[in-house]
């Protein structure tokens, strides 16, 4: 037994059925088959088959006056209780009067309009009863109880609600204070917000008797992220600062559900300037022309011939024709500022926008579309506009037509929807250069007030739980740019840079992490208005910011922390060059050129932007293939270098500017002084956000002051250059710091001095050194220094490193070490660095073969990185080729993953073959150590 069939069953069995007249009875079985809501009415209200038997009663104008009156006096649950049964036993009334035709449909509109009234505000008499004992009174100038006003929009405040609709309302308040009279006091907006959310409850709660209305609020300022309730003047201060377009369209439809006489004049006088323009509006037709392909667009992507509300011609298409022509020529024409369309139409034609045959068509049109959709929804109380596809539904929608052949119907309904769509189609002509469709979804999830559930079907590229959650972080960014001091010309922006955006990622078929990294960059810059301004008028810009966020985290995170960095996008070409060393020294002197000498401050932030616009060249190059990944930390290391050489040539001039030259030292000659580089920097494998490991050495002999009128001893000298050289490079500025630096690995650790003279080095290495210190050595070189000092560091090392050693402690030593990095760090096998098998132990491995054999084969010391190492290891022959070749691919790979792991967390597929690598460097390690 269908839905239909049952319904009408159940009714057979009311109390007092059987004594009907079979007339009676055969009209109760028909309403009820009709519509199970119907029945269910009747079985909850028996009573109300006399009324639905009396054509008297049922075409007379539903009486919403008295049945509610009592309520203040009643409990909350008694309360939600009388509610829903009047609601439910008005529609049972209204829904019978529509089937048997005893009321137009448009009288039925108002009066299911009507009720809905009643309904609130009876909801709302109750509700702020409840509160006053409590929490006081708000009061007015007057000391008159101060209202809630309650704003209906859509249907509802067009008097043209459908049978089960949502209900749209905004509520506000006339000022702030404190309320009186209660057993305490709070501010007002504290008192209108409980008053809110219990008004909304006794209506939107669903209890045993089911609901009485669906109630949205996200038509509200700042929709879902809004305050529940705003005062007069922060509605007035939202809709004059960040009202939008389709804002404007809606407050069309605004009315006023509980006019108290004073407030809700000033609270129209308020919103009118918003709403109509005293000029022919201009500036709504883009916007209007904006939305009017927006519904073509998707008419045509979704095909939705069979609703009759959004389908193309349907009742969306007369709301969106009489509303655009209010918006335009309202301003003008005050005839034109209702809220409801039937009463719009006609005054239309009074002033020459329609014709009366137009006006007539589309009166009729509409009406006709509203009347199926009233008995579409009075089947079962649901809110639906679609044609049923099931045979039992469409035999009850023809019995309630009283037509016979479901063809017939359908093909009524297509000629009401052709003529509408003509009309829709002459409204607001289109642009030459209208905006692109593919543009038009990202617009409509940014601009529209759809629920996310409708805009996520609109994201076809995603599936269903991926679109709904791109259009809640839409939706999130949306408010939270509302909230923000965006200013109109940064949301103006921002409403044409996320459609752009929602058009490549749909083009690249990327999701929702990719659009988390882009907004966490428009986050950084939407009070920016000109970074906002350059990913506009530079497509190419805004294409590359899509592609890097699509590859890194880390590059998404500098582009967000310092958004200079969005310059470096406006010429790919350069964005991917390949530069050599030489470039990196050459470029960043001739930025510097441009800073005055005697500004420290523009020069820091300039050493620092320079070294993040050429680290982020690095890292594009890096992804895109252009530069290998075996390079990647050359490049690092090629630029770190260049930057330490501007930053000593900085310090040292300021040194010198204040205490003039160390003693022996003049104008063009050399420092005498030198930066080691030691770790990643020593061995060329620096990664993107390495710190630096460095040592401070100098050769100067004297203690004699320094030539400047501010003396001071000359090896205090250089230990004050030491100190500017970190101030300048760790000092953290607008642009961060420059390289973060540790210096634990000079002589004597944090207890030596920062500036070492070179044969103070030589001796501490010599003799006091701990094995780790010289494990340390092997990866150190000079990074800056002149080429005497150069010299003598080269000897010291080779001195130091070709040492002979005993094997046996040397081991001893080696592995100690391990062990003590392993117990600090652990052996996770998921980090590539301190795993069995991963980077230490292969570093160690090359350490200790120069440490072990340097004295008899000098080329293990030639060179600090490990790859060369391992190389001068097999032409010594203490390791095979093939042992090599494993350690050195082993070892690439490794840093390859670093690096790649530090832009991205998903390794390419290329880079696999990590746990092979580590049996390789594993293999070699139980050769060396436990053999």
């Amino acid at each position: 037994m269908n839905a239909f069939n049952k319904a009408q069953a159940l009714c057979q069995q009311l109390p007092g059925f059987t004594e009907l007249t079979e007339p009676q009875q055969q009209r109760l079985g028909w309403l009820c088959r009709c519509s199970p809501f119907l029945s269910r009415c009747l079985q909850q209200q028996p009573e109300l088959m006399q009324l639905l038997l009396d054509d008297s009663v049922l075409a007379a104008p539903l009486d919403v006056t008295d049945p509610l009156t009592c309520l203040v006096e009643q409990d909350e649950a008694s309360v939600f209780k009388s509610i829903r049964l009047f609601r439910h036993r008005s529609l049972a009334q209204l829904l019978a009067a529509d089937l048997l035709e005893l009321k137009p449909i448009a009288q039925a509109l108002q009066e299911v309009s009507a009720l809905a009234e009643r309904c609130i505000n009876s909801a709302y008499h109750w509700a702020y009863q409840q509160l006053t004992p409590q929490w006081g009174t708000p009061l007015t100038d007057s000391g008159q109880p101060m209202p809630l006003l309650i704003l209906g929009m859509g249907k509802l405040g067009g008097g043209e609600l459908n049978f089960s609709s949502d209900i749209d309302l905004i509520f506000t308040y006339p000022n702030n204070g404190e309320t009186q009279g209660g057993r305490r006091s709070t501010e007002h907006h504290q008192f209108f917000l409980r008053l809110g959310q219990k008004l909304i409850a006794a209506l939107h709660q669903v209890t045993a008797d089911g609901f009485a209305y669906r109630v949205d609020m996200r038509l509200r300022p700042f929709g879902d992220s809004g305050p529940l309730v705003l005062s007069f003047a922060a509605m007035e201060d939202y809709y004059q600062e960040q009202g939008r377009d389709w804002e404007r369209y809606a407050m069309l439809k605004a009315r006023v559900m509980n006019p108290d006489g004073q407030y809700s004049a000033e609270l129209k006088q308020l919103l009118r300037p918003f709403v109509y323009r005293r000029y022919i509006d201009f500036s709504a037709i883009e916007s209007l022309r904006r939305m009017k392909q927006l519904i073509e667009q998707e008419n045509r992507r979704r095909n939705r011939s069979d609703n009759i509300k959004l389908g193309a011609g349907g009742i969306r298409e007369v709301e969106f024709i009489v509303q655009t022509l209010q918006l335009i020529r309202g301003g003008r024409i005050p005839q034109l500022q209702t809220p409801s369309i039937l009463q719009a139409l006609p005054q239309l034609t009074a002033h020459g926008l329609l014709n009366e045959i137009q006006q007539q068509q589309l009166t009729n049109d509409y009406l006709f579309l509203r009347r199926i959709e009233q008995l579409l929804q009075g089947m079962d109380d649901q809110q639906t506009q679609t044609l049923p596809d099931q045979a039992e539904q469409q035999a009850c929608l023809l019995a309630m037509l009283q037509l016979s052949d479901w063809s017939e119907l359908q093909q009524q309904i297509t000629d009401a929807m052709r003529r509408i769509h003509q009309e829709f189609l002459q409204v607001i002509e289109p642009e030459e250069a209208a905006e692109p469709d593919e543009l038009l979804v990202g617009r409509l999830l940014w601009d529209s007030a759809q629920s996310a559930e409708e805009l996520a079907e609109q994201v076809d590229w995603l599936s269903a739980e991926q679109a709904g959650k791109l259009v809640a972080q839409v939706l999130d960014f949306r408010q939270e740019s509302q909230r923000r001091a965006v200013g109109p010309r940064g949301r103006d922006y921002l409403a044409r840079l996320i459609p752009q955006v929602l058009h490549l990622l749909a083009s690249n078929q990327a999701g929702v992490s990719v659009l988390e990294r882009i907004l966490l960059v428009f986050r950084s810059v939407m009070t920016r208005t000109a970074y906002l301004e350059l990913l506009f008028e530079n497509p190419s810009a805004m294409q590359q910011l899509v592609t890097l966020c699509s590859q890194s985290q880390w590059l998404t995170e500098q582009l967000a922390r310092y958004p200079i960095l969005l310059d470096e996008l406006i010429d790919p070409a350069q964005l991917y060059q390949v530069q050599t060393k030489a470039d990196y020294q050459d470029r960043v002197r001739q930025r510097l050129l441009r800073v005055p000498e005697e500004d420290l401050e523009l020069l820091m932030e300039s050493l620092r932007q320079h070294k993040q616009a050429q680290q982020l060249r690095i890292a594009a190059a890096d992804i895109s293939g252009a530069l290998p990944l075996m390079q990647v930390s050359d490049h690092l290391t090629w630029l770190a270098e260049a930057m330490m050489e501007q930053v000593v040539e900085l310090a040292w001039q300021q040194m010198v500017a204040r205490y003039g030259y160390p003693a022996g030292l003049t104008m063009g000659s050399d420092k005498g002084f030198a930066v080691l580089a030691y770790g990643k920097m020593g061995g060329l494998e620096l990664g993107y956000g390495s710190d630096l490991d460095l040592v401070f050495v100098h050769n100067c002999d004297s203690l004699a002051p320094t030539s400047g009128d501010k003396a001071i001893d000359s090896r205090q000298f250089y230990l004050k250059l030491v100190q500017r050289i970190l101030h300048l490079c760790t000092t953290r500025t607008a642009s961060g710091v420059l390289y973060e630096v540790d210096t634990r690995l000079r002589p004597s650790g944090n207890a030596g001095l920062l500036a070492i003279h070179l044969h103070t080095y030589r001796d501490y290495l010599a003799t006091e050194a701990w094995t780790w210190e010289h494990q340390a050595l092997v990866r150190a070189r000079l990074v800056y220094g002149d080429t005497v000092i150069a010299a003598q560091f080269s000897q010291i090392r080779a001195e130091i490193l070709s040492k002979e050693r005993v094997i046996a402690s040397l081991q001893q030593d080696v592995l100690g070490m391990r062990d003590k990095l392993r117990q600090h760090h652990g052996s996770d096998n998921e980090q590539l660095k301190h795993a069995n098998g991963g980077l230490i132990d292969l570093e160690f491995i090359s350490q200790y073969l120069v440490l072990a054999h340097a004295s008899s084969h000098a080329g293990l010391y030639q060179y600090s990185d490990n790859i060369r190492i391992l190389q001068a290891a097999s032409e010594a022959g203490l390791l095979s080729a093939g042992e090599v070749e494993a350690l050195q691919q082993a070892y690439q790979l490794m840093r390859a993953m670093q690096h790649r792991l530090t832009l991205q967390p998903v390794l390419p597929p290329e880079l696999s073959g990590l746990e092979d690598a580590k049996a390789a460097v594993q293999a070699v390690w139980q050769k060396l150590f436990k053999g």
